[in-house]
């Protein structure tokens, strides 16, 4: 019998093989990467009875990504609903589903939500570059062929396990796309104020949090830009430093670019603050056009949100 395996026929703008992402070389420049949704990411996963970091798919958009399998397989998809049809029937995500030998599953275009997360028995097969999976394209690492570029058509997805018995999601499971509605509605996102706070001018530091802001265009998974009435710091440039993920970097432009993923290393431009991993998740689902919030809060209450969050998949 041959190798269960899924062929790409065709491929959509963005398809990337992505884990929980390549630490611990942050020294070396070498960036972050993993699933830009996380929370989902994780979703799809447990579906299955993965380990959680597993090796999955992110798609970005649909762009009509279409898959057809030489086995009968089960699969999980999460986060965004990317009007998805398996041999023409629609596919709701958050949810397991046998895909059968012979049939298509194609990706269209977003309904609710932008990245949705496609999960395989095991996780993806992929070469490990750096302890990771995960593709990063500005750095050219990870992915089928070891060069961080998305899935084109021709290629061939394998997985390291069997097809898994079916799980459904708990009543606790909260996933980013929950909170983006079909209808124009203000998201919002906690943010951790930094130690270059204190050198924004006062009106700043009001209209930061008290006007709604804009996802612009010019987003993808090294950083994703606000637009609004323009911020105002009294540092201008600085020394380069670290940058974690969710910075909220303020160029001189005054609009906020909050940094994902796919950031770099240091960067030498105030920083607000950063948001929280689980408002990274929300913003990672947000296409152009939607308003958000920034909500301020303590370290305390971040940490403590996110031990909750983890603690939903104990």
């Amino acid at each position: 019998m041959s190798q269960p395996m899924l062929t790409v026929k065709q491929a959509g703008p963005l398809a990337l093989i992505q884990d929980a992402g390549r630490f611990g070389v942050g020294h070396l420049g070498v960036t972050q990467g993993g699933a830009a949704d996380w929370i989902a990411f994780r979703w799809a996963n447990w579906l299955l009875g993965n380990p959680l970091h597993s090796a999955a798919l992110e798609i970005v958009m649909g762009g009509n990504l279409t898959l057809v399998a030489n086995q009968d397989v089960r699969l999980a998809m999460t986060g965004a609903d990317l009007a998805t049809t398996l041999d023409g029937q629609p596919l709701a995500p958050n949810a397991s589903f046998l895909m059968q030998a012979g049939q298509t599953l194609v990706f269209r275009q977003p309904k609710q939500g932008l990245r949705a997360y496609l999960a395989f028995p095991g996780g993806l097969d992929a070469p490990a570059v750096l302890g990771s999976r995960a593709c990063t394209a500005r750095e050219q690492i990870g992915g089928l062929h070891e060069d961080g570029q998305p899935l084109k058509a021709g290629d061939t997805l394998t997985w390291k396990g069997i097809s898994a018995s079916v799980r459904t999601l708990p009543a606790h499971a909260e996933l980013p796309t929950a909170a983006i509605s079909s209808t124009p509605q203000t998201l919002r996102l906690d943010m951790v104020l930094g130690s270059q706070a204190a050198h924004f001018a006062g009106r700043s530091l009001f209209d930061a949090f008290n006007q709604p802001w804009t996802v612009d265009q010019r987003a993808d998974r090294m950083g994703i830009r606000l637009t609004g009435k323009a911020l105002n710091s009294r540092l201008g440039g600085i020394v380069s430093e670290g940058i974690p993920l969710g910075a909220v970097q303020i160029p001189p432009d005054g609009q906020p670019i909050i940094l994902m993923n796919d950031r770099q290393t240091i960067g030498g431009y105030p920083r607000l603050g950063a948001l929280t991993p689980m408002a990274c998740a929300r913003l990672a689902q947000c296409l152009p056009g939607t308003e958000v919030r920034l909500q301020p809060i303590s370290a305390t209450q971040a940490q403590a949100a996110y031990r909750k969050q983890l603690q939903g998949w104990l």
